[in-house]
């Protein structure tokens, strides 16, 4: 008896020690987690990124690590705007410019369309020209300002203070194109694409990052020299191993998007809340960028500095000369004053920033507290009969004219054409019904949930619309501008789909605005001498940020 019961236990020990040993031995780093099978690719088998770490920081960034906070304002409203009241939003972890956007940094976006879009030539001209800023900003009828107006732009002792004059659109077209400059030069740094290719482009084979993630082939005009002429390609062909001569999503190698920031990350990255241990920082009651309720610092080494470039009076935009003084009138060199918690600098004061929202005055925060951002206009890569993807050519290129007369270019040669998204998207779908969700639920009976329209006519002009703001229509041909003004009576408001929200204080304002629950809007082609912008891009994966970040 007891040396069966002995052998049964050494029965059972044998049986742990195998299951034992063998959870520890695999760990599922190279082998598939639901079927055992080598995730290696040989021998023709699946292929995964078992080496990926995180995401790395791209240039000009500072990571920001998400979470939950107060949005809107919980100081007194002596505005009566009524447009920011406070709500409890949650924002994942992304990531936003350290400093607003640089005049040489927007020069040297002006100088690769220069180059690759020559203004000389008439099919591109409207490319480069759809892309100046406008310096007659800082024209006043009763002020002296030309010295900005023909300096502040191009001049070098302006280099690094905040680009200005810079409409929505133009924001957001280059941050479309510095995403692709930079993933080109990683693909080229690791040897993916040939050496040099970023800079022996033309106008017809600019390199597009959706481009070469759907299309590779299409990438660089469909040149191969350029897109397959990499070491790692290369190698990889001498291998005979075709499989991945071009990089894909899966290998995690590219970067996300440079995009412009949703009001609720700007104002989160703003209030650079690091910890949310004191109870009057988490109900919102932190006014500005920096700790305490004032505008110079406390603190024993700088007392009496000034925290932001602002306006202090009437007349009074920088302080008497000498100790006293802001060190700025107009906009002030980047990273001038101490950054916040997060590590960013003026994000209150100096100039304004554009963010992605739509503005309404209200924020929707019962439908939803999650990401919020109003804007989301759902597109879809357009395919052609033979079930390719649409590139645009330079003989497709589409052109708008906004209100101001000035024309830009909708998409350049190399990108995806984008369409709406149709009911082959949206149906039995619960979260989104169509492609444009900009006024979704903004207050209007348009969004009250038995409303049908009857008579498009009558709905447009019957004055019952919450936002109906004047529709002018601008059209520019050889003989100059062609505007057709709405004359309509009844009219409202200037609030409609194009018009967006931008955040902080500027260089312009007093310190009631520096406060960053602070909102107020400008329609997306307009542009001003104290709006200025910064570039945030998506955090994918952890959401906290490990010590072994990729650089």
């Amino acid at each position: 008896m007891k040396l069966n019961f002995a052998l049964k236990i050494f029965a059972v020990a044998a049986v742990s020690l195998t299951v034992t040993s063998c959870s520890k031995s695999n760990n599922y780093k190279d082998s598939s987690r639901g079927t055992g099978w080598k995730i290696d690719g040989k021998n023709g088998g699946f292929k995964a990124n078992t080496d990926y770490t995180e995401q790395a920081t791209g240039p000009g960034l500072v990571f920001v690590e998400g979470g939950t906070f107060t949005m809107g304002k919980v100081q007194d409203d002596v505005m009566h705007d009524w447009n920011n009241s406070p709500n409890q939003q949650h924002v994942q972890s992304f990531y936003i410019d350290e400093t607003e956007v640089t005049n040489v940094m927007y020069l040297e976006y002006l100088d690769w369309l220069k180059k690759v879009f020559p203004p000389t030539d008439e099919n591109y001209r409207n490319i480069y020209t759809g892309a100046l800023p406008d310096t007659l900003v800082w024209r006043n009828r009763l002020g002296f300002n030309e010295t900005m107006t023909e300096n502040y732009l191009r001049h070098p002792a302006f280099a690094n203070y905040p680009v200005v004059g810079v409409s929505w659109l133009q924001a957001v077209e280059f941050s479309d194109w510095r995403s692709n400059r930079v993933n080109e030069l990683i693909l080229e740094e690791k040897g993916y694409t040939a050496r040099g290719a970023r800079f022996d482009v033309e106008a017809g084979s600019t390199f597009d990052t959706e481009t070469y993630l759907n299309a590779p082939t299409l990438a660089y005009g469909g040149s191969d020299s350029l897109a397959r002429g990499g070491r790692a390609s290369e190698s990889r062909m001498k291998r005979n191993d075709s499989t991945d001569i071009f990089i894909q999503q899966k290998d995690g190698v590219l970067l996300p998007k440079y995009r412009l920031p949703t009001e609720a990350e700007w104002e989160y990255a703003a209030l650079g809340l690091t910890e949310l241990r004191s109870y009057n920082v988490y109900r919102g009651r932190k006014k500005y960028p920096w700790n305490g309720s004032y505008t110079r610092s406390s603190s024993r080494r700088t007392r009496g500095d000034h925290l932001a470039n602002f306006k202090q009076s009437d007349g009074d935009y920088g302080g008497i000369a000498g100790w006293s003084d802001d060190n700025a009138d107009i906009t002030a060199e980047v990273k001038s004053y101490e950054p916040n918690d997060f590590g960013i600098y003026d994000m209150a004061g100096n100039v304004s920033e554009w963010v992605a929202d739509v503005y309404r005055p209200i924020v929707d925060d019962e439908f939803n507290d999650f990401n919020y951002y109003r804007g989301n206009v759902y597109t879809k890569n357009a395919i052609d009969e033979e079930g390719k993807v649409k590139v645009v050519t330079v003989d497709s290129i589409v052109y708008d004219t906004l209100a101001n007369g000035k024309i830009v270019a909708r998409d350049l040669p190399g990108e995806i054409l984008q369409v709406p998204v149709d009911e082959d998207e949206t149906y039995l779908r619960t979260q989104f019904s169509q492609s444009d969700n900009r006024n979704f639920r903004d207050g209007d009976r348009r969004s009250t949930r038995y409303f049908e329209s009857f008579d498009d006519e009558d709905e447009e002009t019957d004055g019952k619309q919450m936002y109906n703001a004047p529709k002018h229509n601008v059209t520019k041909d050889s003989t100059g501008m062609v505007r057709k003004f709405d004359e309509t009576n009844n009219r409202t408001t200037l609030i409609n789909d194009e018009v967006r929200v931008y955040k902080g204080g500027s260089w312009r304002d007093r310190a009631y605005w520096l406060d960053p629950a602070q909102r107020r809007f400008l329609p997306q082609g307009m542009a001003t001498d104290d709006i200025g912008f910064r570039c945030a891009m998506s955090r994918v994966g952890s959401k906290s940020k490990s010590a072994k970040s990729a650089r």
